[in-house]
């Protein structure tokens, strides 16, 4: 049994100040003075405690019973928490005691929610590099695939970069893609569904809570912006008439540009189709070109018939071992440049676009032709029909498309007269 300090023990103690007695609430300045190593009770709230350790380490401590068994739950530094402070911690504790919830569970409950949401918690330039990296795939085009990152980091990111994903909002979307909304409306129209597509990936990934997507345009958006195409009116590829293509290709310059240029005009091909073109994907025999889906737009694999005057440029074609495409490029192993055609078009002074040859075609088959309409769109590789008729329609009608690719090849290669008495046969000169 302790020994009762007497009075003179006790004012020693307290001048000390290794003495409280814990029948008496603390005061800032008590707690301040206390420094022998124990234990120190706050009368103001039951079980709140000063705890001092023998190294001289100060924390507020809350001692309570619950279900017969004593326990003990730090509240933090005394450094950290004042006395008024500790005391709100403390009675918030209790609270939870008198609504049968033990505090120290609740505790590592709430420890262990901040933690998972931490875990969660993605800025919308990490969300949309995730996003990125797995769709990475389905954009066939490179200029597509780059044109994705660089949209967003142009116009998204300066806004919405550097914010939780979960919680940006209608008002944050369209600080981002206003400004531009009225100046280049079909581009800002293109961020703003990369942006739906990034916070809807994060909504299924657990990222952000389901909900209104912010940048969903239907129902949403389209109620405070004018729509896109209303802004800016959607201009074409700007094409050739088909009746200057006789005179366009018989003057065209020589060389594997030139002849690539050619080959894309008479097989009606996507500039990509052919800059990537392998001698592997060519049948000289069987006169076809098949060009594997992952070239192709729809991603779906497309076969196109050779004219006899397809074949002619393909047999005249430069070869480099090693090299495996139809159009070799200056470096070696390599093909064309992406600019290739370009340039070709501006040496030739043209100011038409390579991918409006596609157009002159279509259109030169509308009236200058009685093909179907689904043999000239089956040439272009577009899809006909409602999705019942394309999933019933295995064929690709390659003996007629060859038909049609012969009449376009006649046309074009027609020699065209220059001058009076000048006739030029096509990739030659007057005579």
């Amino acid at each position: 049994m302790r020994r009762k300090l007497t009075r003179s023990e006790i004012t020693k103690r307290l001048r000390a100040g290794a003495w409280h007695d814990g029948s008496k609430p603390l005061s800032a300045k008590r707690v301040a003075r206390l420094k022998g190593a124990g234990r120190y009770h706050d009368a103001m709230v039951p079980g709140l405690y000063v705890q001092i350790s023998e190294s001289g380490a100060r924390s507020w401590l809350l001692r309570f019973e619950l279900h017969g068994r004593e326990r003990a739950m730090g509240l933090g530094s005394c450094s950290a928490f004042s006395l008024a402070e500790a005391r709100t911690r403390a009675r918030a504790a209790r609270q939870l005691l008198t609504d049968g919830i033990d505090p120290l569970s609740a505790k590592q409950a709430a420890r262990t929610a901040a933690k998972l949401a931490a875990q969660k918690k993605l800025t919308f330039a990490e969300a949309a590099q995730r996003f990125f990296d797995q769709h990475e795939r389905k954009w066939r085009s490179r200029s597509h695939r780059e044109q994705f990152l660089s949209s967003l980091k142009a116009h998204a990111y300066p806004v919405l970069g550097d914010m939780d994903v979960a919680e940006i909002a209608t008002s944050d979307v369209l600080r981002a893609i206003e400004p531009a909304w009225t100046v280049t409306a079909v581009t800002a129209d293109r961020v703003r569904n990369r942006i739906e597509q990034v916070i809807d990936w994060a909504v299924v990934r657990g990222h952000r809570p389901p909900g209104t997507n912010p940048a969903r345009w239907r129902g949403h958006l389209d109620q405070v912006l004018p729509p896109p195409r209303k802004v800016a009116p959607v201009e074409h590829h700007e094409s050739m008439n088909y009746r200057e293509l006789p005179a366009f290709l018989a003057g065209l310059e020589q060389g594997v540009a030139s002849q690539a240029l050619r080959f894309l005009i008479l097989t009606a091909a996507r500039s990509g189709e052919v800059l990537g073109a392998k001698w592997s994907e060519v049948d000289l025999d069987n006169a076809t070109w098949s060009i594997p889906k992952e070239r192709m737009k729809n991603g779906r694999p497309h076969r196109v018939p050779l004219s006899a005057q397809v074949l002619d440029l393909l047999r005249s074609l430069p070869r480099e071992d090693g090299n495996d495409f139809l159009f070799i490029g200056p470096r070696a192993g390599h093909g064309l440049a992406r600019n290739a055609f370009q340039r070709v078009m501006k040496r030739a002074g043209r100011a038409e676009t390579v991918h409006g040859f596609r157009s002159s075609f279509r259109t030169w088959c509308s009236e200058q032709t009685n093909f179907p309409r689904e043999i000239c769109e089956q040439a272009l590789a577009h899809a006909t029909g409602s999705a019942v008729e394309q999933a019933y329609a295995r064929s690709d009608l390659l003996i007629k498309r060859a038909k049609l690719m012969a009449a376009w090849a006649k046309h074009c290669t027609t020699p065209v007269q220059v001058k009076s008495g000048d006739v030029v046969p096509i990739g030659g000169a007057a005579r």
